[in-house]
């Protein structure tokens, strides 16, 4: 999202930042946190609510369904309301529907709950970038503090899945919903001074196409879940559904004074290629988080706590390979690291495919994880500077929020995808989903060392004329 014009603070404001700041990265450390801490409590969340794995994908993908439609839009709800109204309303509901969602009676209810954090995660996370930019108008500290914002990410990956597996094994699933509660505190006790006070815009927001984005990739999820669990009338309802709203949704597009999706960004080889890229590696992600857990306790019998120490392989690499990519970058440019992210998560996924296998063991796991965590910790830091490098002028904000929104995507078709093959319940299941996640990044490899060739003699071109 672009920053409204930033006065520049006094020194009394810029010697208070140092708080509003850390209340705006734990918010972001909580919505983070939220999409990993589940993994782990799988199979005590199965066993509790009496749900099979296409009850699990609906815990899992309410989340991001909501999180990633809304995304598409939410930068200019913050414009429009204001960035700091709107953080500390998602902080405050994304508290409480935790609090909420841990005493939740029926699977149902839960996935309602989870959407509902969808929607707050989505409301935290473009307005705290115009937080940051409000409260840093200088270029240099500025940059510095999304650094410090962004390192949360790696921190929140690399604590989830030990955090949870810690959390369920002394008091079940309820339980990791609980820890966002003091969380969502403490950020807004952090963020409630007037110097995280944003201006106000008269930008529009099209609330009809932004829904029906929503019921668009709903119904794709829905008619996914029900291809794995071999429902084909379900899935074809469902597919018919979602036709119908897409047809809505570009008719509503193309006479919007405030479209949802600016069309304007897509024609770049280099940002389609970047937001391909970036679907795939939430796709590996994700969908990986969510039947590894299912494997490693329900065939290798592992509790909730090993399990989550079982994943350090590859989340280790999320808290600390982010700072070496950012010098790979500035050396080199974003390509190098994105395309050895992509061919590391390629690798990867291949080899925990084998480790799948019945009657493999665990010898191949912990090399598989590793590659994935620096396959992941190389790509995405990188993506962001590409996407943002290749995007016209005056449409950075956007483009990296459509690239948010679009990884989002991708982690839902990821668990919908692979968690299908498990759903599937044949016995080298889990082994074809991880190397569905294998496939789709090899191929995101492919298409993005192409969009990115295609891209420099544009650029050279582009060169030329401004010289």
């Amino acid at each position: 999202m672009t920053a409204p014009p930033i006065p520049v603070l006094g020194r009394r404001a810029a010697g208070g930042r140092t708080a509003p700041l850390l209340g705006i990265s734990l918010g972001y450390f909580m919505v983070l946190l939220d999409m990993t801490v589940l993994s782990v409590a799988e199979p005590d969340l199965a066993a509790s609510l009496k749900t099979s794995v296409a009850g699990l994908q609906w815990a899992t993908t309410g989340y991001t369904v909501t999180f990633g439609a809304l995304l598409l839009s939410a930068g200019a709800v913050a414009d429009r309301y204001g960035a700091h109204r709107i953080f500390r309303i998602g902080v405050a509901v994304f508290g409480a529907g935790s609090l909420l969602s841990a005493a939740a009676p029926t699977l149902w209810a839960l996935v309602l709950l989870r959407a509902l954090l969808g929607v707050a995660a989505a409301a935290c996370v473009p307005a705290s970038m115009a937080i940051i930019a409000r409260l840093y108008p200088e270029p240099a500290p500025r940059a510095r503090a999304v650094s410090a914002w962004a390192a949360v990410s790696g921190a929140a990956m690399a604590v989830g899945p030990i955090a949870g597996g810690l959390l369920v094994d002394a008091a079940g699933w309820r339980s990791i919903f609980l820890v966002n509660v003091p969380i969502a505190v403490v950020a807004l006790a952090l963020t409630a001074g007037r110097a995280v006070r944003c201006p106000l815009s008269d930008r529009r927001i099209d609330w009809t196409a932004q829904l029906a984005a929503c019921a668009v990739l709903a119904l794709l999820t829905d008619a996914l879940i029900a291809a794995g669990s071999r429902a084909p009338a379900h899935a074809a309802s469902s597919t018919a559904a979602m036709l119908a709203i897409v047809a809505v949704f570009v008719a509503l597009e193309r006479r919007s004074d405030a479209p949802v999706l600016n069309r304007g960004l897509l024609r770049t080889a280099q940002v389609r290629a970047g937001l391909v890229a970036g679907a795939a590696v939430n796709f590996a992600l994700s969908g990986g988080l969510f039947v590894l857990p299912l494997l490693l306790q329900r065939e290798h019998h592992l509790s909730p706590v090993a399990t989550g120490l079982a994943f350090l392989p590859l989340t280790v690499p999320f808290a600390l390979n982010p700072l070496i990519t950012g010098r790979i970058v500035a050396r080199v440019g974003p390509r190098p690291p994105i395309l050895a992210g992509l061919v590391l998560l390629t690798a990867g996924g291949a080899i925990l495919s084998r480790a799948a296998l019945p009657g493999t063991g665990r010898l191949w796991l912990e090399p598989g994880l590793l590659l994935c965590g620096f396959g992941v910790s190389f790509a995405l830091p990188a993506l962001v500077g590409a996407i943002i490098s290749a995007a016209p002028e005056g449409t950075a904000g956007a483009v990296g929020g459509l690239l948010n929104a679009v990884r989002q995507t991708g982690a839902t078709l990821g668990v919908t995808a692979m968690g299908a093959f498990v759903t599937a319940q044949t016995a080298n299941g889990t082994s074809g989903a991880l190397l569905l996640s294998a496939l789709v990044c090899a191929a995101a490899a492919l298409l993005f060392a192409r969009g990115a060739r295609r891209s420099r003699p544009a650029a050279r071109g582009a060169d030329r004329d401004r010289a």
